[in-house]
């Protein structure tokens, strides 16, 4: 009787997985998603912490020309669009987004009470919250870098506190990786 009910059981799962797939002309399986086959111009962005929305974003750009005219110390509240370049690969507690090619804003969470995903680089991303100018010592600088994943040298090679671009989110739109 066991048995039977475990044949049965399986059987159940098989059938359910192959109800979502069907069959092309060309005899290749594909999805059934009416969302998927809908054309859209618009990104779909997963939201981490306070909800946000795409409403007076700044472009990075933008930002960048924000950054440059701040002093250590001071703060502005402000939303910005940019792309993850770096996250933190042990729980996304922080990420850097690029302002332009040399030059990024490193972004950490309010209150470390929401985190990103580990495979967040590349994602648009739009954060609000506060932008600020700081100057991180070295020993932060190093605690951030074995975060990163760097190498012992790469690590024992920061000796000097670095002044940063940064920003403390609220909240986070992020792009939804593409299911290609």
């Amino acid at each position: 009787m066991k048995k039977i009910i475990f044949v049965l059981s399986a059987l159940a799962l098989i059938a359910c997985q192959d109800a979502n797939k069907k069959e092309n002309t060309s005899g290749e399986v594909e999805k059934e998603n009416t969302e998927e086959t809908i054309a859209s111009t618009e990104a779909a962005y997963a939201s981490f912490g306070e909800n946000i929305d795409k409403e007076g974003v700044l472009s990075a750009s933008e930002m960048k020309e924000k950054f440059t005219s701040m002093k250590t110390g001071d703060t502005v509240e402000v939303k910005f669009k940019s792309e993850v370049d770096k996250v933190c690969k042990k729980k996304g507690c922080w990420m850097t987004l690029k302002l332009d090619d040399s030059l990024s804003s490193f972004v950490r969470f309010k209150d470390y009470s929401f985190f990103v995903p580990l495979n967040a680089e590349n994602r648009e991303t739009i954060v609000e919250g506060k932008a600020f100018v700081t100057e991180t010592s070295i020993e932060e600088l190093q605690h951030y870098a074995k975060d990163a994943g760097k190498s012992e040298e790469e690590i024992a090679a920061i000796t000097t506190p670095k002044v940063e671009y940064a920003f403390m989110a609220t909240g986070v739109l992020m792009e939804e990786p593409s299911q290609e």
